[in-house]
């Protein structure tokens, strides 16, 4: 009998979770070390929604009953008769892609009446304020703690000036504790990209008694932090009707850049990872010189040049693919104000022409890539 996942919803993506699972459970493997319990309740404390999954864990014994013929234990509501904590825990999360998605609850009735404040009649500022809220709920959590300090009655140790660091890396004073309603846009959009590289995730937290001092956390690490936040955030800007978000990959990695569809998204996520290394930091360059929120015309020009000279180093490949037709590739770049800025090339065209022409070559730059892997395999 498998465990019942039917009472427990996932806040996280699958994949976080399951990442940071086995992560527990490849270091439980190699130690006999029980801290393992408090980072596996940390993580169900974290990734899944209210408390039942917690108190079913915790309800389990630290061993599995086939270990321990005396056990007593009785099963909780998640559990299956005869498991203990580790068991169970690496049923969750072998299962995790079976989860349960938490989602908003659906609309109430203030909301459906029109008299509630729905996200689709959120302001500018409401959004700020919203943003301030994730913030906090990071910071609640310990995701701040690596940079910020934390505060301890055995430790009276003078903290970091939270204000100072953020200062350090934006250039704007007095920013902490967070003030949404004094932002203006590139504030709020520079505290979006700080805020990205300073969250850190806790994989371990002690609680300390004496005094009610609270929870410490340690072990950071920032990766499964920022992949957190950018999901936050990126889901607060889009209902915002924000047409930003965070990158995810590339050189503007936690940087706003615009808004694409799905499937040019795919795109650049192929063109950045299937490039060669000889080309792939060209390639994360043009895409972010083309993408970032405060481009140009004349990085978008320079995204396409940069590109244009990837295809005219494959350009033998292109010719015995394409044939004669390869030198429309080059023409466009040629003619147009693109590349040798000539007094005789055409200047006189709309900038959309350039969104066109910039996703055209880096849709060949990835043709010309898959074309070269299935030469090498061949």
């Amino acid at each position: 009998m498998s465990l019942d996942l039917s009472n427990y919803e996932l806040l996280w993506p699958a994949e976080l979770f399951a990442s940071e699972g086995e992560r527990i459970l490849r270091a439980s493997d190699r130690t006999s070390d029980s801290s393992w319990v408090d980072r596996a309740t940390w993580l169900i404390t974290e990734a899944l929604a209210g408390t039942t999954a917690v108190a079913d864990f915790e309800e389990l014994p630290d061993r599995d009953p086939m270990d321990d013929p005396w056990s007593s234990a009785t099963p909780g509501w998640g559990n299956r008769a005869g498991t203990g904590k580790r068991e169970w825990f690496t049923q969750l999360v072998n299962r995790a892609s079976e989860l349960r998605q938490a989602a908003a609850p659906r609309p109430y009735w203030p909301q459906r009446r029109g008299h509630g404040l729905s996200h689709d009649g959120s302001t500018p500022r409401d959004t700020r304020r919203d943003f301030a809220r994730i913030i906090s709920d990071f910071a609640d959590k310990g995701y701040l703690a690596e940079v910020f300090g934390e505060e301890c009655v055995d430790d009276p140790n003078d903290l970091p000036d939270a204000s100072q660091v953020i200062d350090r890396r934006l250039g704007i004073p007095n920013l902490w504790p967070l003030t949404p309603e004094t932002w203006d846009e590139d504030t709020f959009f520079g505290l979006i990209e700080v805020f990205h590289d300073l969250v850190s995730r806790p994989r371990m937290r002690r609680f300390h008694s004496w005094n009610m001092c609270g929870w410490h956390h340690s072990e950071f690490h920032n990766g499964p932090a920022r992949i957190l936040y950018r999901g936050k955030v990126n889901e607060l800007l889009r209902e915002a009707g924000i047409d930003y978000e965070l990158a995810a990959e590339g050189e503007d990695l936690g940087r706003l850049v615009a808004v694409t569809d799905d499937a040019r998204s795919t795109l650049v996520h192929r063109a950045l990872n299937d490039s060669a290394p000889d080309i792939t930091t060209r390639v994360r360059h043009a895409i972010a010189l083309f993408r970032r929120r405060d481009t140009t015309v004349e990085s978008k020009r320079s995204a396409i040049v940069t590109l244009a000279g990837i295809l005219e180093e494959r350009r033998a490949l292109l010719k015995d693919k394409l044939g004669r037709d390869e030198g429309a590739l080059f023409e466009i770049a040629n003619r147009y104000n693109l590349r040798h800025r000539k007094a005789d090339q055409l200047g006189d065209y709309d900038e959309a022409f350039l969104d066109w022409i910039f996703w055209w070559y880096l849709g060949t730059v990835e043709l010309t890539n898959r074309l070269i892997t299935s030469r090498i395999a061949g």
